[in-house]
């Protein structure tokens, strides 16, 4: 075989290879993405809504049909065998009927409390660099609002109030600001997938800069997860709040600096 038609083959090979690994992923993630959306908690409350207002209006249909029943009874229409079923039926139906709205009203006050909690923050793709430091995240934003629940409780530890809501609060801030650095670098990755061949290379640094800056502050978030840690797990210890307050500082200067640099730092466009 000609070695320029092999060659040409084996490329072909190597691209078919790669896009359908891509294809794959992204249906894998398609297919977690709509997992997920069915078993969210409010996904199920409307769910659950729904059935329970199905069933309360069938539950007024049968009223309706009982009170005509009663109703030419009483008139001499129908025997008055049928009155008194219909009465009967009538009392049962009714108690069904205020239960099922009770119902739908426990349920739409748990939605109106989900809607009022924040909307979690679907992770990145498989494929993105951002991926593995947002999961680390998320893992680092549950054990910190538990830490901080219990450093929280005065029957628990002897930590200063303020402390652990400044804790919270930079948290919250550092979080913040470190998605918004993982949606930078989702958004350059695209321009970087889409961009010629000639035009990829400021992108793919683009790419490696902000995974840098990504990963350094996760490691910040973990420093403040590891100082409330330490404090809760001594929670005699002389000073805590020096402890946790040398964490929450780092953490919030780190967070203004990220914060600073999304805002100049832009990537290179084709």
């Amino acid at each position: 075989m000609d070695p320029r038609r092999r060659a040409a083959g084996e490329i072909a090979h190597l691209v078919g290879g790669a896009v359908n690994r891509q294809l794959q992923g992204q249906l894998a993630d398609q297919v977690k993405r709509r997992l997920t959306a069915w078993n969210d908690p409010r996904a199920k409350l409307d769910r659950r809504y729904r059935r329970s207002s199905r069933v309360l209006t069938f539950w007024l249909i049968v009223l309706a049909i009982l009170a005509v029943v009663g109703t030419l009874a009483l008139v001499g229409a129908l025997p008055t065998a049928a009155g008194v079923g219909a009465a009967i039926a009538l009392a049962g139906t009714g108690v069904l009927a205020v239960r099922t709205k009770s119902k739908m009203k426990s349920i739409d006050t748990a939605r109106q409390q989900l809607a009022a909690a924040p909307t979690p923050t679907p992770l990145p793709a498989r494929s993105s660099a951002a991926r593995q430091p947002m999961e680390r995240l998320e893992d680092a934003e549950d054990t910190l609002r538990e830490l901080l629940r219990q450093l929280d409780s005065a029957a628990l530890t002897s930590v200063p109030a303020d402390s652990v809501v400044q804790a919270r609060v930079t948290g919250t801030e550092a979080s913040s600001a470190i998605r918004a650095v993982s949606h930078q670098l989702q958004a350059v990755e695209r321009a970087r997938d889409t961009a010629p061949p000639l035009d990829r290379a400021p992108l793919v640094e683009g790419v490696q800069r902000l995974r840098a800056q990504l990963d350094e502050g996760v490691d910040g978030y973990c420093g403040l997860v590891a100082a409330a840690g330490r404090v809760l797990a001594e929670s005699t210890a002389n000073n805590p709040r020096q402890v946790l307050g040398e964490a929450t500082d780092h953490l919030a200067g780190l967070a203004s600096a990220l914060r600073d640099l999304s805002r100049w730092t832009r990537p290179e466009t084709p």
